[in-house]
């Protein structure tokens, strides 16, 4: 088992990075592949004593920076982490790729270098949401998809429901479409026609609509959504962190929103596992991203949603 690491990507790298494999290192058994440049990384690795036998560092001299075109960065810098993470993934040198760096060339490089698996009309992304008696629940599509048909909610309601059964153990997963009522026939055109569909559907457990008052609650544990919809939500719940820790609340429930408890958002719908991590990760988002790919690649996951 391999996985590739950016360690180039996000505003704490390279040495957040470092941090995050020897936390991982103590306990994983994969075979880490790092792309960076060699002489920033190499002295970090030697300094936070990574043994040299659990990691292979290719040499990737360009960055792609948060702020570049993605499309046009990944054309014109080859030889950046990314770039040629990607290239090591299609060509199948490794299992899985992780970046905290720029997402749209991480969500371009996922749709172009590995294409979309069979029977599937778009990959989505997802979000953990902590409920508020200590389950998880799974919110998709939470950016990548802004404007959707009922096919494709369908579709991510499937993937979710696989990725919720194998990553979070969630045992014949409820599946909710996200609505402003709780009644069939709710909503908007895209609520209205995506409804019979998910009803419709033997493999998913659909119980229904849920509101935006139920998503912290335990009334679903796979919530559908157009991504525009769902970005707004991820960015909310993203703030509850932001605000407890400003007003110096230390509560158990508030402190389950903070993004690297998860390590970052897998793309479902694609071959091989790609993890997209926050920009301002730091060792533990990197450590919960490498144990996270580690255990998409031990299930199988991603091959399991081909329709």
């Amino acid at each position: 088992m391999k996985i590739g690491i950016d360690m180039m990507g996000g505003d704490f790298a390279p040495l957040e990075a470092v941090r995050g494999i020897r936390q991982y290192l103590q306990d994983g058994q994969a075979h880490l592949l790092l792309l960076g440049d060699e002489a920033q990384v190499a002295p970090l690795l030697e300094q936070e004593g990574i043994p040299a036998g659990k990691y292979t560092l290719v040499h990737a001299p360009q960055v792609i920076d948060m702020h570049e075109h993605p499309t046009r960065a990944l054309k014109e810098k080859q030889q950046s982490s990314i770039a040629i993470g990607f290239h090591l993934l299609a060509s199948g040198k490794m299992d899985a790729f992780i970046s905290a760096g720029n997402t749209g060339a991480m969500l371009v490089g996922s749709l172009y270098a590995l294409k979309p698996l069979e029977g599937v009309l778009r990959p989505t992304i997802s979000t953990i949401i902590p409920k508020e008696n200590g389950k998880t629940g799974l919110l998709l599509d939470v950016g990548l998809n802004s404007d959707c048909k009922p096919e494709h909610l369908n579709q991510f309601a499937r993937m979710g429901s696989i990725y919720a059964r194998h990553i979070l153990g969630i045992d014949n997963p409820r599946v909710a479409l996200l609505n402003i009522g709780e009644e069939e026939g709710k909503g908007n055109l895209l609520a209205q026609a995506t409804y019979p569909l998910l009803k419709a559907n033997t493999e998913l457990n659909f119980v229904g609509n849920v509101e935006g008052r139920d998503i912290l609650l335990d009334k679903a544990d796979v919530m559908v959504c157009d991504g525009f919809t769902g970005n707004i939500i991820l960015k909310l719940a993203e703030s509850l962190f932001e605000i407890a820790k400003q007003k110096q609340i230390d509560h158990e429930y508030f402190n389950r929103f903070n993004f690297e408890n998860y390590g970052g958002t897998p793309v479902l719908g694609i071959s091989k596992p790609v993890i997209i991590g926050h920009g301002i990760s730091k060792s533990m988002a990197f450590h919960n991203m490498i144990t996270l790919a580690q255990k998409m690649i031990y299930t199988g996951v991603m091959q399991q949603m081909s329709i």
